[in-house]
């Protein structure tokens, strides 16, 4: 009967010993706690890395991603004209205005950010 409150308190103590581990302290700048500062000297620091890291990587990525979407939405939008008569053309729109979106976002998308 004593070894079940025994081994809760072990949960409970190695859980407590976890959690101190693995939590860091955060310190904003300054010493009035300037949170805001911290995140903008942040975003400058690391803004060269990110916009590369967005327009190189992120934005080819769902581009290649919207136009094959768009292909095959617009292979079936083509099969089921063929078989029932009726092209349904709001997927294929929606899709091609997506692509064209984000072909054209880096040109404008770091100004309004």
């Amino acid at each position: 009967m004593k070894k079940k409150p025994l081994k809760i308190l072990l949960c409970f103590a190695v859980l407590l010993v976890v959690i101190s581990a693995s939590t860091l302290p955060i310190y904003a700048e300054g010493a009035e706690g300037n949170v805001a500062g911290a995140i903008e000297n942040t975003w400058t620091q690391a803004q060269t890395q990110i916009k590369t890291v967005v327009n190189n990587v992120i934005f080819p990525v769902v581009d290649m991603i919207l136009a094959i979407l768009f292909f095959v939405k617009l292979g079936t939008a083509y099969f089921d004209y063929r078989k029932h008569g009726q092209f349904e053309f709001t997927a294929p729109a929606i899709l091609f205005a997506c692509l064209i979106f984000t072909l054209t976002a880096p040109l404008y998308i770091w100004t309004i950010l």
